[in-house]
């Protein structure tokens, strides 16, 4: 009789498989339970990564507000008008130059003695992508109501940058809605962070007692210190008229040449500007409404879109001091035009300044009115008129005052 094979056969409902058999699936699921553990390990990894980069990208944006904001006060904020968006806005740009310690009389010694050194006002049109610069010479006559007739540039003195923000918008006749505070000091800082910007000059510009600065005419790559010092450089323009225009100018072109390397720049490159900007610009604006701006913005024709001009005025000297007085008619029909999104200038026209002071590469420099030739040239649009040394007082010089639409 045949020995019965014992392994042939298996009692119904007994699992196939033999000790090691079940040893080894216990393993194997062991192994998928730890890769199970060790995935789900990694995903509580990231995510407190990702977490943690969202905390610092935030502190990063915070500190670069509180920068930006830092004296910015709620008077200020009240000075401001709304505006929609996408909407046309004005922004007041106020440079501050405290090396030049414009400390007068009886003002004190500190940051509300220094008078605004450049004003300029900015139409910006986000939805055209159109941007006009418009400079105020900063000894320019107003009325100033309870501080009297003064200079301009006086009003930051007298209030602060709530004040100076209600006048300019009074003598302009438009509302501001946005404010920044440029410290000439910082300006050599955004350039460098944009790697530099390039410009034309027309003329060379040799300022070797204030500036030291020595450039030859014609297409220059400046880095930030010399671009800083253009900025400064009135007297290098002593042979062509009144310095301070064409130093306006020259801050023009400054600004529209760095909006260039901002507009055209990579994320990174732009997120470095606006971070060196916060240590130089004091604004009611946060980085968030600086980027969708930028944003706005971008693929702007910087060449063609960004207009500029500045009030016209005459120059007086009286009591060994130099005013400048508006041409109101001028000065009305001018922000008109730029309330249209016009050219400052009507069509045909240019100013004094052209093809003697910096403009864009690219840009056609037409030439200038009076040559470059060294003589002496005119104020913006108007002719230098000397006052009599006759001992008149600055208040009976007519002032200019606001205006209303």
């Amino acid at each position: 009789m045949a020995r019965k094979n014992m392994h042939s056969a298996q009692p119904e409902g007994v699992s196939e498989y033999s000790r090691g058999e079940t040893a080894g699936r216990y393993t194997k699921k062991r192994k998928s339970r730890g890769r199970h553990k060790v995935l789900r390990n990694i995903f509580i990894i990231i995510a407190i990564v990702l977490v943690s980069g969202v905390g610092a990208a935030w502190a990063y944006i915070n500190n670069i507000n509180s920068r930006l904001s830092a004296g910015v006060d709620s008077e200020l904020r009240e000075s401001l008008t709304e505006t929609q968006s996408g909407e046309p806005f004005y922004m007041l740009l106020l440079g501050i130059d405290k090396n030049e310690k414009r400390v007068e009389g009886s003002y004190g010694a500190d940051d509300s003695a220094y008078r605004s050194d450049s004003i300029m006002l900015a139409r910006i049109d986000p939805t055209k992508k159109k941007v006009t610069l418009v400079s105020i010479p900063r000894d320019t006559y107003v009325d100033m109501g309870v501080n009297g007739q003064e200079k301009i540039n006086a009003a930051y003195s007298f209030g602060g940058a709530a004040y100076a923000t209600k006048v300019i918008s009074d003598f302009a006749g438009v509302p501001i809605s946005h404010y920044a505070e440029v410290d000439m000091d910082g300006m050599a800082a955004v350039v460098d962070a944009v790697g530099g910007i390039d410009v034309n000059l027309p003329v060379a510009v040799q300022d070797p007692y204030h500036t030291k600065l020595d450039l030859p005419a014609g297409e220059q790559h400046l880095d930030g210190k010399t671009a800083a010092k253009l900025c400064r450089a009135r007297h290098a323009y002593d042979n062509y008229g009144g310095g301070d225009f064409y130093r306006a100018a020259n801050q023009r072109t400054v600004i529209a040449a760095i909006a260039k390397k901002v507009l055209a720049s990579d994320p990174v490159t732009m997120a470095n500007t606006v971070s060196e900007m916060a240590n130089m610009i004091k604004t009611d604006m946060s980085v968030g409404e600086i980027v969708s701006l930028a944003s706005q913005m971008a693929g702007m024709d910087i060449e063609n879109d960004i207009m500029s001009g500045q009030e016209p005025t005459k120059s007086v000297y009286t009591n060994e001091t130099w005013y400048e007085i508006c041409d109101i008619e001028a000065w009305q029909q001018m922000m008109e035009r730029v309330d249209a999104g016009l050219s400052p200038l009507p069509e045909g026209e240019q100013a004094d300044t052209d093809g003697i002071s910096a403009s864009l590469p690219g840009v056609e420099v037409p030439t200038p009115n009076d040559g470059t030739d060294g003589s002496a040239g005119s104020s913006e649009g108007t002719s230098v008129v000397e006052g009599s040394d006759s001992g008149d007082s600055a208040e009976s010089i007519d002032y200019a005052g606001g205006y209303s639409e």
